[in-house]
């Protein structure tokens, strides 16, 4: 059967029968078609008899087809036999990289995680002596079953006929360029892929976050590192997959959300606002207990009317001892009063005021450029349970050994008395948490006034004496578990003080 015979309803292989036709390019359709065996959708290119690198396509088919990470295409079968030549591999649904951008701001971390997922894999296919050449955002997938797929590998480069003197530092500044995408919705290439052109600086390509408010400074760098090639934050630029796939490592990872049996009117906290969310909120992994979401405990039927004869028990048993007391202080006589003798009970004492802070930032006097996350700080002090701010992710408790604390810092805007300060967490053990006061905003003037070892849902900070200064620090010690990773997040922080100060 020529090539030039095909249409929708040809069989290939006495199996595959072609269906819809997807798109042409230089002498190669693809379709959507059935596996008529297993019942499948697949996909399937052609060529027609002009195409001059059916054997190149064949041959780099067949050798995708023994990768084995399943976040690369799956190629299924591959011939050119009798005038016949076709490639058969996986059909992916869902959104690329490109929908999602195009479609609604994603967050910078989660645009990276996809990005990550896509390193992983490519090192995979380089390890086996494959590459790609030919990295777009329309080739990174966020499938309809909530995986990532990179498209393509090995025979995207075939079909179009590209070769590379160096094709590992070509799929790296590939992976740069996804990146940089991800993170800001600019494409950084030459080529129209269907995203606005990376703004210039006097010729020089700016970076993510003179780009994008909010691209934190850890996934600055590591762009600017594979894209740039340039060192960042004391770290050598990176040259290949392997290395993209390693400094990406701490981006938390997009996870399928289970089924849930909780009713609509759950209150959840997310990670970030839900049109922010390119794929569901990861669910909670062992071996936290509880949800890192701040869940709430739910409360069946029975309960319910369990709850509702207790509350009217109560009303029963309140209102008797009123009316017994009541008539008790009818019939006690008036006790006389000296009117030489002291006061017999002391004033009540003031009950201490919320003071809000002038302003929050992330705070890491540790770190290169001294902050964890800045523009989350205003999410932990607006009053908003579904807003947070939270540390970059690190690979343990000990912040990867890579520091001793981290925190959120608080400008009171003048010195104020702290009687305590309430924060909301996620329900996640394993925290340990500081509150220091002071003058300034240097760790070495902020003095440690309380601890909270095992920190978790709310936790009220009580200083064990009198602490005044201009400057509250909530300071991690300890990370607790999250999602695979180690994180610590502020919901809310309330700091209050006497009333009189």
């Amino acid at each position: 059967m020529s090539m030039s015979a095909v249409e929708p309803g040809t069989r290939l292989a006495n199996r595959f029968r072609l269906e819809d036709r997807v798109t042409e390019f230089g002498g190669a359709t693809l379709w959507k078609a059935i596996d008529e065996i297993l019942a499948r959708p697949v996909a399937v290119h052609t060529f027609s008899p002009e195409f001059p690198r059916v054997n190149e396509v064949v041959l780099a088919a067949r050798a995708a087809s023994r990768l084995t990470d399943p976040r690369l295409t799956q190629v299924f079968d591959a011939a050119d036999q009798d005038g016949t030549a076709y490639v058969v591999s996986e059909w992916v649904s869902g959104e690329s990289l490109l929908d999602l951008l195009t479609s609604r701001p994603i967050e910078p971390e989660r645009g990276a995680a996809l990005v990550a997922e896509a390193a992983e894999a490519l090192a995979h296919a380089h390890a086996a002596g494959l590459t790609h050449l030919h990295l777009t955002p329309s080739r990174l997938v966020w499938t309809s079953g909530g995986t990532v797929k990179l498209l393509g590998v090995a025979v995207d480069a075939a079909i179009l006929g590209l070769s590379s003197d160096d094709p590992v530092r070509e799929d790296t500044e590939g992976l740069g360029r996804l990146l940089y995408a991800a993170v800001t919705g600019h494409w950084p290439g030459d080529m129209d892929c269907g995203l606005p052109p990376a703004p210039l600086d006097y010729g020089r390509l700016c970076t993510p976050r003179q780009v994008t408010a909010g691209v934190p400074g850890y996934l600055d760098a590591i762009t600017c590192r594979v894209l740039l090639q340039e060192p960042r934050r004391g770290q050598p630029p990176l040259t290949t997959p392997a290395e993209v796939a390693e400094a990406l490592s701490e981006v938390p990872r997009p996870t399928p959300a289970p089924i849930s049996s909780a009713p609509p009117s759950l209150n959840l906290r997310s990670e970030a606002p839900d049109t922010m969310d390119p794929w569901p909120t990861p669910s909670p992994q062992p071996p936290v207990q509880g949800s890192q979401h701040g869940q709430r405990s739910q409360t069946g039927p029975a309960s319910k009317v369990l709850l509702t004869i207790i509350v009217l028990l109560v009303m029963a048993a309140v209102g008797l001892g009123a009316w017994t007391v009541g008539k008790n202080l009818g019939n006690t006589p008036p006790v006389a009063h000296n009117s030489s003798s002291g006061p017999t009970s002391s004033a009540p004492s003031a009950k201490p005021v919320t003071v809000k802070p002038v302003s929050a930032t992330g705070f890491d006097p540790l770190g290169d450029d001294k902050q964890e996350n800045p523009e989350y700080a205003d999410a932990a002090i607006d009053g908003k349970s579904s807003t947070d701010w939270h540390t970059d992710t690190y690979k343990s408790a000990e912040l990867g050994r890579l520091k001793s604390g981290v925190g959120l810092i608080l400008d009171m805007g003048k010195p104020i008395q702290v009687s305590n300060i309430t924060l909301s967490l996620p329900e996640a053990d394993g925290a340990s948490v500081e509150l220091r006061v002071g003058d300034a905003a240097d760790l070495s003037s902020l003095k440690s006034v309380a601890k909270n070892e095992n920190a978790s849902g709310s936790v009220t900070l009580t200083p064990s004496k009198a602490a005044t200064g201009q400057y509250v620090l909530v300071w991690f010690t300890r990370l607790p578990y999250f999602d695979g990773k180690y994180r610590g997040t502020i919901y809310d922080i309330l700091v209050h003080s006497p009333a009189s100060a």
